[in-house]
């Protein structure tokens, strides 16, 4: 049986009547010095750590001396543990749970809300998503129309990077449809550097480009079908995203090395590829942090050695915008709510966005935070590109989908999309097979509450 799509939109002109009358007195709206939480620890849960750790950890000042409170942050990765449910799951199980969780997918803030974990956002919380980003950041963070998660940090996955350098060598300049990227490929390979390096190894990004290509072909409104398990993954819509897909692995001039080659190589290897000492490859296919390992693992200036174009049209569809986020969730068994609902509407603000924005590595929906903020133009240019996307934009479509199918290394679609590019010549076999991987996990979800 298929699961149909639960469409949450925020009621947002009953929003707007309350928290009028409801913001002026309340403690959610605390003005520096105000220091009304001094004294108070508010424990807050994520999965960032190194310097995206760091860099929150610098957001959580701000709250402190906006309000006074200490807090503590934990991070999943930090403990050795990838899961973040599994993570949560255990800290209400040691009646140790946080606060506020930082939910890192769409998906698993639905499955905490469907168990009854979290705490419904207050009005004037609200009020502060509806001032500061576009309704459909409203509505993934919303759950049977009632408002959980405020998506604080966001990834603009519709981005391919090049080096401007090869571009210049094949006389190509970048692409606006898709068939005119392919042409660019062969042009980059007759020069001596074949198109792309893809990271099949990590395997996800397989999932982002097959997600990417299939909105752009089959529409929005079977993409949602399909992130919902609404409709099948033998549907022709899929076979025809799996055969574009496929046809870039068919030999070695539009990839380095054919899917052989992908299936060795990690993301941050992919990014080498076209930006370490000595490129194999013209593109790289990722979203906008692709931009912070060029400049951090390579010690590449953005602005100067590497530039991106939007992932283009095919065909007669429209030019995918994908995005992914971690949204801030209020946690029923916390034990200081007044404080999380204060740090959440904290974290809707621009002031709140834009103390990360200035250390690079993010990336913000909030439809108010100065692009001035961003430390590089070229960041400048992928968030502006987010925001102007406004309600077109797609949430990740395996990040929507049980754990077993859309995230876990090994299984689902991951291991069958890693099995397809290694051998692309059947896709309506490796569609039946997704079909089937997708049916029992939305089924096991299903039973065990979580789906």
């Amino acid at each position: 049986m298929r699961n149909p799509r639960t469409t949450a939109t925020p009621l947002a002109a009953t929003v707007l009547a309350l928290a009028i009358t409801a913001t002026a007195c309340s403690g959610l709206n605390s003005s520096s010095g105000d220091q009304e939480f001094s004294g108070k620890t508010l424990r807050v849960a994520g999965t960032w750590d190194g310097g995206e750790g760091k860099a929150f950890r610098k957001v959580l000042d701000g709250f402190t001396e906006k309000t006074g409170a200490k807090v503590k942050f934990e991070s999943s990765r930090a403990t050795g543990v990838d899961d973040f449910a599994a993570f949560i799951q255990e800290k209400i199980k040691t009646k140790k749970e946080p606060d506020v969780a930082m939910v890192p997918q769409v998906g698993v803030l639905q499955d905490f809300a469907k168990k009854g974990w979290l705490e419904p956002l207050p009005p004037e919380v609200e009020l502060e998503a509806a001032r500061n980003f576009a309704l459909v950041w409203q509505n993934y963070g919303s759950f049977r129309r009632i408002f959980y998660g405020l998506y604080f940090k966001a990834s603009h996955k519709s981005t391919v990077w090049y080096n401007p350098k090869t571009f210049d060598k094949a006389e190509v300049l970048p692409p606006t449809s898709y068939k005119e990227m392919l042409r660019v490929g062969e042009r980059l390979a007759a020069t001596g550097t074949p198109a792309f390096s893809v990271a099949g190894k990590d395997a996800w990004p397989l999932t982002d480009w097959f997600e990417n290509i299939y909105l752009s072909q089959a529409g929005p409104s079977n993409y949602a079908k399909l992130a919902t398990n609404e409709i099948g993954w033998t549907d022709p819509s899929v076979v025809k995203a799996l055969k574009t897909f496929g046809e870039l692995f068919k030999g070695d001039d539009l990839v380095v090395g054919g899917g052989t080659e992908a299936l060795r190589t990690d993301l941050n290897e992919s990014v080498g590829a076209v930006y370490g000492k000595d490129p194999k490859a013209g593109m790289v296919y990722e979203g906008d942090f692709v931009a912070g390992i060029i400049s951090g693992e390579f010690k590449k200036n953005v602005d100067d050695d590497a530039n991106f174009f939007p992932f283009p049209a095919i065909g007669e569809g429209e030019p995918p915008v994908l995005s992914g986020g971690d949204a801030a969730v209020a946690m029923k068994g916390g034990k200081n709510k007044d404080m999380a609902m204060s740090f959440i509407q904290y974290l809707a603000s621009p002031e709140a966005a834009e103390v990360w924005a200035k250390r690079g590595g993010f990336l913000s929906p909030n439809i108010n935070l100065n692009l001035d903020a961003y430390p590089d133009e070229t960041t400048r240019k992928v968030a502006k590109s987010l925001v102007d996307a406004g309600e077109s934009v797609q949430f990740d479509m395996s990040d929507q989908a049980p754990g077993a199918f859309g995230g876990t290394p090994g299984k689902g679609e991951w291991a069958l999309l890693q099995d397809f590019i290694r051998d692309p010549s059947d896709p309506e076999k490796t569609a039946r097979k997704l079909d089937a991987a997708a049916a029992k996990a939305y089924l096991d979800a299903s039973a065990s509450g979580t789906g």
